[in-house]
C-alpha cells in the first residue's frame, strides 16, 4: 500500500482550506492511500528553529533528533501533499518552521562537495493544494514565493515522478461556484495520484 503524508498548514477548522484538507484526505483514502495526516497547527508542531537547532544543523545525525517523529514521518511516505494558504505571497509560518525544521542535511539533502542533492527521491509524488488572497497576476507580480519554494526547492530534493501545484487565487472575491469548482480539481488530482 502506498502511504501519502498530508501536510496541512491552517489553524481555523471553519476556513476553505480545511474543507481542502478533509478532500485530499478522503478522496486518498477513498483510492487506498494509507494517509498519515499530519495537521501542523493541532499537534502543536513548534516552528521555530532554536539557537542550539541552527548551531547544530549540519551535524548528522545529531540534528535530526529534536524532530525525529517527523523526519520517520517523512521518511516513510511514497507521496507528499501540501495543504496551506498564502499568507502576505509566503507559507504560513508553521509551514516554514516545518520546512527549516524537519528538512535537513541528511532528510531533505545530502550536501555532496557542498553541493545540494536530492535525499527525498522515495517520494514519487509531489502536489500543493494552496489558496491566495489575490488575484493571480498579483502573484505573480510579486514573484509568486509559494509556488516557486514549491516547484522548485521542495520539487529538487524529492525529484518526484508527478508533480502538481493546485491554486486558487482570488479568494476575496470567489463564489460558491468556484469554490465547487476548485474542490472537484483537487478530488480528479487525488483520484489520479
Amino acid at each position: 500500500m502506498s502511504r501519502a503524508m498530508v501536510l496541512y498548514a491552517h489553524p481555523c477548522p471553519e476556513s476553505f482550506n480545511a474543507v481542502v484538507h478533509e478532500t485530499v484526505v478522503d478522496t486518498l483514502e477513498a483510492k487506498g492511500w494509507e494517509v498519515d495526516d499530519c495537521d501542523l497547527n493541532a499537534e502543536g508542531f513548534l516552528p521555530v528553529l532554536t539557537e542550539l537547532e541552527r548551531r547544530g544543523y549540519h551535524d548528522q545525525p545529531a540534528n535530526l533528533e529534536p524532530v525525529k517523529p517527523y523526519v520517520d514521518r517523512l521518511f516513510a511516505a511514497d507521496a507528499l501533499v501540501m495543504v496551506f494558504p498564502v499568507w502576505n505571497f509566503g507559507y504560513p509560518a508553521i509551514l516554514k518552521g516545518f520546512l527549516d525544521r524537519v528538512f535537513l542535511p541528511g532528510v531533505s539533502f545530502k550536501l555532496v562537495d557542498g553541493r545540494v542533492r536530492p535525499n527525498l527521491t522515495h517520494i514519487r509524488k509531489l502536489v500543493a493544494c494552496t489558496t491566495y488572497g489575490g488575484t493571480r497576476w498579483r502573484a505573480f507580480m510579486a514573484g509568486d514565493p509559494p509556488r516557486k519554494c514549491v516547484t522548485r526547492a521542495v520539487w529538487h530534493v524529492c525529484r518526484p515522478e508527478k508533480m502538481r501545484y493546485l491554486a486558487l487565487y482570488d479568494m476575496n472575491r470567489n463564489t460558491p461556484e468556484t469554490r465547487a469548482a476548485h474542490l472537484a480539481r483537487v478530488r480528479r488530482e487525488m483520484e489520479a495520484l
